[in-house]
């Protein structure tokens, strides 16, 4: 596809180049296996020559008067709308995304855009009073100045841009390395569109590269003063530490095991639309996915009844045909784990109501229950299409199966009562939790984050600003202070 081949290039100070590493990243179809680009991945040098060059733009950026930096912001969004189409069909081969997950990913990414378009107006200084006669404290809302951003690949585009646009609004200049997985949703088409959007060269730099190849060049540089990372626990936990060694600040979106809770007085059919989508929406490959279901035991049979035959009707599939519900995992080792993980599961004493089958890249749905209480699945992300049925009595044994986990990212409660939902949603330990709704849910301007394993810091609305931008004290002496010697 001309599409891929023509954005399968390092951006680096506003040009296109092959990377210089001694091998390619290639860039498959999940489906159907078409090899989309293939991509000579960047070299530690070659990252060193994007800190560089993003170092030399960016005072002249910040300094740029922000109502020009929100023009090319403004810019940008028009790009995306007008070539939607063309990137939603990427996104579905580049990643399996099904119809309804391109367009519920470009929905979002416009919305951050316009919502990063306001930040490039948003910091504020302030004047403080000083107890020293005569002084005046000017505090100054200033940009960090480089930014490293690492993105995921199963919502590549929109977490791409979700810490790209802000950091460029606010005055950075930004590297992105995106996941090898998806190296033009998640990077190069970044680059496209705000080069077409007439971002200067330097402000914005994409590497396609691997650890295998870079090491921790990325992390360690010594020219970023922040780094936004979205992936795993386990590949954050190492972001945090080598950014801790190098005093960084990181803001870390991790993983989640999300639970889903429906109380005995809820609407029913409504909790099984919503545990359904909050499952297995692209494939369960979403970190705010409801991993475990929770469901008062004075429900469980009309609930789990109607839970399995909607899950078992969910149409598995190719992603370009627009009737798919459930498409192929990011590629076949992910494939194999949760096919693995299952099997493993019920051989150790669950019952599986739905035991899903691998295809390929494509994996049919779970449904899981009667698991033992010390079953390691019930502590893990799943990133696969793999639902876990939990009965339990009474709202106090609901929260501390909720909270019986390492993570705290998302959750839901559904009630018919709604106090009472907040009441239970209040005492779940995690970032963001959802009465009468699903888990999956991101809005430009609510904070998004996660407690515990789930990761450090917030992003979207004014934690962009705090994310993004740091302060500086400078005080005025009108008159003379007096010094002791």
């Amino acid at each position: 596809m001309s599409f891929f081949t023509d954005l399968a290039h390092q951006y680096i100070d506003g040009e296109w180049r092959p990377g210089k590493g001694s091998w390619d990243i290639i860039d498959f179809n999940p489906f159907n296996g078409e090899k989309l680009a293939s991509i000579p991945v960047a070299t530690a040098e070659e990252v060193d020559q994007a800190y560089r060059a993003a170092a030399r733009a960016q005072q002249a950026w910040a300094d740029t008067n922000p109502y020009a930096r929100r023009t090319v912001l403004e810019k940008a969004l028009r790009i995306v709308e007008e070539r939607e189409p063309e990137i939603a069909e990427a996104i579905i081969a580049e990643l399996g995304g099904t119809h309804l997950k391109a367009g519920f990913e470009l929905h979002l990414a416009k919305e951050f855009l316009r919502e990063a378009i306001q930040l490039a107006l948003r910091p504020a200084g302030q004047i403080l009073p000083s107890p020293t006669e005569g002084k005046e404290n000017r505090v100054y809302r200033v940009p960090v100045g480089v930014v490293g951003v690492i993105s995921p690949f199963n919502f590549p585009f929109l977490l791409s841009l979700k810490s790209v646009a802000p950091a460029l609004a606010l005055g950075n200049a930004v590297v992105l390395k995106p996941h090898q997985n998806t190296p033009i949703c998640g990077g190069t088409l970044l680059a496209k569109v705000f080069e077409d959007a007439g971002l200067p060269a330097g402000l914005l730099n994409v590497v396609v590269t691997d650890i295998a190849e870079i090491g921790d060049t990325l992390l360690e540089h010594p020219v970023p003063q922040v780094i936004s990372f979205t992936g795993s626990d386990k590949v954050g936990r190492h972001v945090a530490t080598v950014c801790a060694a190098n005093l960084k600040r990181v803001v870390l979106e991790l993983g989640g095991n999300s639970a889903l809770i429906v109380l005995d007085d809820a609407d029913v059919d409504y909790a099984v639309d919503a545990a359904v989508f909050s499952r297995y929406v692209h494939q369960g490959q979403v970190c705010m996915a409801a991993n475990r279901i929770l469901i008062d035991r004075s429900i469980e049979a009309e609930f789990t009844e109607k839970f399995v035959a909607r899950v078992a009707a969910l149409t598995v599939g190719d992603p370009a045909d627009p009737a798919t519900q459930i498409g192929p995992l990011i590629n076949s080792s992910q494939a194999e784990s949760i096919s693995r993980l299952v099997d493993e599961t019920v051989e150790s004493g669950a019952t599986a109501l739905l035991h899903g089958r691998a295809d390929g890249n494509l994996v049919s749905p779970s449904v899981l229950t009667g698991l033992p209480a010390d079953s390691p699945v019930l502590q893990q992300e799943i990133f696969g299409p793999v639902a876990l049925l939990i009965p339990f009595d009474g709202e106090d044994e609901a929260v501390r199966i909720a909270n019986d986990t390492p993570y705290g990212l998302s959750g839901a409660v559904h009630t018919g009562n709604i106090e009472r939902g907040v009441r239970v949603g209040q005492r779940i330990h995690t970032g963001m939790i959802h009465i009468n709704d699903g888990t999956i849910h991101d809005e430009p301007i609510v904070p998004f984050g996660g407690e515990k394993s789930s990761g450090l810091g917030r992003l979207n609305g004014e934690s962009m600003v705090e994310a993004f931008t740091t302060q500086k004290w400078i005080s005025v002496q009108h008159g003379r202070s007096q010094f002791p010697f």
